[in-house]
């Protein structure tokens, strides 16, 4: 060996946020701290449309998201909201709500009490809450009404709605120095100003710095990671990652996993969401999906039992590896909103699918539960392993159904809560 010290898994840093909390009755998420990342997510429905927003946000919430945004954009959509809150209390479905508010938060956060009691977090945007006098004036409208119904609020910032007396102001202090900066730096610190003064101005009109988030989103990965990397160094409120655009598909997927991999490797950040444009027919709970695999993948939190496959090569020309796959990494999100309750802890589950018995056997080892099936050539047999032993060996044509309930009854026996003894 020619270490002098052994090598150890990679560890994110210590995150160095303070922790604040979003209530909604009885119910408190805490966020930073100490506290989990938390998943975010938000509706894409009219939210005036209460039973469909309702439903959307069941769907959101079971697929893992701990907190859910809707818009709060009209009258209708603020006179909604107490029955947005009321449909999914009746489900059971205890997410925390919080509303997207952009011009005109000030008059529907005053005119609809309800709506505002109803919330658990207002997201409030400095760049459009008015200009001039009217800024400062509409913005503690907000934190004033936030104060009196016990709200967190996100003091949101986005480089397509930065405040523009800011950055005229930075823009003309940047011309005045010996050497100018680039435009894009003073666009960096114009995003940061933004949301610190703004955090500091709700602290002084009495706001908790324990109910202030902030976030700066921009749609660039490098971008994200410069503006988040100093506004962390300069405050310890709690942070909202995510990039403000992220994309379709591929392109949404790859950009927002590896911006967010990056800061929070590094501690930054508390609540993340991933901002993916659905494909067409594709379920909004995606990004959802992809934000918990993000944390997942980098050992911060375990939302669902992780699979472990193979890529497939010439020795994996059968196509069974690839169904059973998707078959048990289906039933097992599927089962998830179930075996929360259930089964404490399956979510830590590792099980690993393989083609052939190349790498099969030791992955499959290396896995709570696995099973290495035959490739190209291979005799026709597939042997269990469970706990890094094998313990029996699977034949003939259902090989998926009898795995299947194999994985199922080695959950009910590892995690099922035993009976109390009479």
């Amino acid at each position: 060996m020619d270490a002098d010290i052994p090598i150890n898994a990679a560890a994110p840093l210590v995150r160095r946020s303070r922790q604040a909390s979003v209530r909604w009755g009885d119910k408190v998420v805490s966020v930073g701290g100490d506290a989990p990342v938390r998943v975010q997510s938000m509706t894409n429905t009219d939210t005036a449309d209460a039973i469909g927003t309702a439903i959307q946000i069941k769907e959101l919430a079971l697929a893992g998201s701990e907190l859910v945004r809707i818009t709060v954009n009209t009258p209708e959509a603020a006179q909604a909201v107490p029955y947005v809150r009321e449909q999914l209390d009746r489900m059971g479905i205890d997410v925390p709500l919080i509303g997207d508010f952009h011009y005109n938060g000030h008059r529907l956060l005053t005119d609809y009490p309800d709506c505002a009691q109803a919330l658990s977090k207002y997201r409030i945007n400095p760049g459009n809450v008015g200009k001039g006098d009217k800024r400062d004036r509409q913005f503690g409208q907000m934190i004033e009404i936030a104060m009196r119904w016990n709200k967190a609020v996100r003091i949101g910032v986005n480089w397509g709605s930065l405040d523009q007396e800011l950055l005229a102001s930075l823009m003309d202090a940047n011309s005045r120095r010996t050497v100018p900066w680039d435009a894009k730096p003073v666009m960096y610190e114009a995003l940061i100003t933004s949301a610190i003064e703004s955090a500091r101005f709700a602290q002084s009109l009495g706001l908790n710095a324990n109910q202030i988030l902030l976030s700066c989103k921009v749609s660039g990965v490098q971008d994200l990671v410069s503006v988040y990397r100093e506004l962390a160094r300069r405050c310890d409120y709690a942070l909202h990652l995510g990039l403000t655009e992220a994309g379709m598909g591929t392109k949404g997927t790859v950009t927002s996993s590896v911006a967010l991999a990056i800061l929070l490797q590094e501690g930054i950040g508390d609540t993340i969401r991933v901002s993916l444009t659905p494909q067409p027919g594709e379920s909004r709970t995606q990004e959802v999906v992809i934000a918990s695999e993000i944390l997942q993948a980098l050992g911060l939190r375990s939302f669902v039992p992780s699979v472990t496959a193979c890529p497939g090569c010439g020795r994996t020309t059968s196509t069974t590896f690839q169904e059973l796959t998707q078959q048990i990494d289906n039933f097992l999100r599927e089962q998830m909103p179930v075996w929360r309750a259930q089964y404490p802890g399956v979510e830590k589950l590792k099980v690993a699918v393989m083609g052939c018995i190349v790498n099969g056997p030791g992955e499959s080892k290396h896995a709570d539960i696995g099973i290495s099936l035959p490739g190209t050539g291979e005799a026709p047999a597939a042997p269990v392993f469970i706990d890094g032993e094998k313990r029996l060996t699977l034949r003939g044509e259902h090989i998926a159904q009898e795995f299947q309930v194999i994985v199922e009854t080695y959950i009910k026996n590892r995690f099922g809560v035993a009976e109390p003894a009479n």
